[in-house]
């Protein structure tokens, strides 16, 4: 799963908000590290995420990734995990909330940093999973948004800052137990910022 790499698009922001800083703590960021260029005038994160190994906080199936930075950048940026669990972002995050429709990496990676858990779907659920995804939103600190690039048979994938759970339905007990566990956690650099308040979403 880690070896899936593609080039995101950018969503060009020149707005910076407030409440951001490039500082985090137990796998955030703060190293000022934001990797180097890829050749193709992307900014290459390969050296700022790195699988860490299974997470200790009792949800079987979660990952944990080491992250170095959570540095603001408006270039577009290669990351080596699909969907990103951190690393540097864009200034402008993704409203929490469902969406039906997709955003760039780079802002949703920005709703991480807040302590936003980030339900990546498949575009191909029915309506009913559609439905369980939309409910953790409307009760949590959650953005949703489909995600086209999802390995075969993944129905969703969780991501917090520097945690992830890929599962195969969304009827997966494991789903809403990562969202509880993880919103606002303190792995997230800023947890408790918001994430609402932009113009995307």
């Amino acid at each position: 799963m880690l070896a899936k790499r593609i080039l995101v698009a950018m969503a060009t922001s020149t707005v910076l908000l407030a409440g951001c800083g490039s500082d985090g703590d137990d796998g955030g960021g703060g190293s000022g590290t934001t990797g180097g260029s890829s050749g193709s005038g992307a900014l290459d994160a390969g050296g700022d995420i790195a699988l860490a190994g299974p997470a200790d906080e009792g949800i079987d199936g979660v990952v944990s990734y080491r992250v170095t930075s959570n540095d603001h950048t408006n270039r577009d940026i290669e990351y080596p995990v699909l969907p990103p669990p951190g690393g540097p972002h864009h200034d402008v995050w993704v409203n929490c909330g469902f969406h039906d429709e997709a955003f760039d990496d780079e802002n949703l990676v920005h709703d991480l940093e807040h302590g936003a858990i980030w339900l990546a779907y498949s575009p191909t659920l029915d309506e009913a999973d559609v439905d369980v995804i939309r409910q953790l939103a409307a009760d949590h600190k959650v953005v949703a948004a489909p995600y086209e690039h999802l390995d075969a048979g993944e129905a969703v994938v969780a991501t917090a800052w520097a945690r992830q759970l890929r599962l195969e339905s969304v009827d997966d007990p494991r789903l809403a137990d990562f969202v509880v566990q993880y919103e606002d956690g303190s792995q997230a650099p800023e947890a408790g910022v918001t994430c609402t308040g932009t113009p995307l979403g």
